[in-house]
């Protein structure tokens, strides 16, 4: 694969990653972030599941094409994907959580540090 392709695949998945993080903000956005309300609103879970499985293979996509990325923690995103998809029965709420507060908005930062500015414009970023 030419280098050209391979950055275009990765800024693609970076995108979806940035998309993942979007909408688990939007799902969240002007309530008081809640623990609890995250427990007993399954669909908010399933839907922040979602985007976390998605944000894991993108990031794993992203690591077969590029070690060296400058994201943190790419390796536990992919781990976290695999435990979701794999360890359903076997998941920890406040796991999930602590990443949409504490880990999401770093990776996010992240993110948008590494996309070029011109291909943020294009998407008013």
């Amino acid at each position: 694969m030419e280098e050209h392709e391979k950055t275009e695949y990765i800024n693609k998945y970076l995108f979806d990653i940035l998309t993942a993080i979007n909408e688990i903000e939007s799902f969240i956005a002007g309530k008081p972030r809640l623990f609890k309300d995250f427990c007993e609103d399954l669909m908010l879970h399933r839907a922040i599941e979602r985007n976390i499985e998605i944000i894991g293979e993108a990031s794993n996509r992203i690591l077969k094409l590029d070690a060296s990325i400058p994201i943190a923690n790419a390796r536990q995103a992919v781990d976290t994907r695999n435990f979701v998809v794999h360890g359903y029965d076997k998941i920890d709420d406040s796991i999930l959580w602590s990443i949409v507060i504490n880990d999401l908005p770093i990776l996010k930062a992240e993110v948008l540090s590494i996309l070029p500015k011109e291909d943020l414009e294009l998407f008013g970023l």
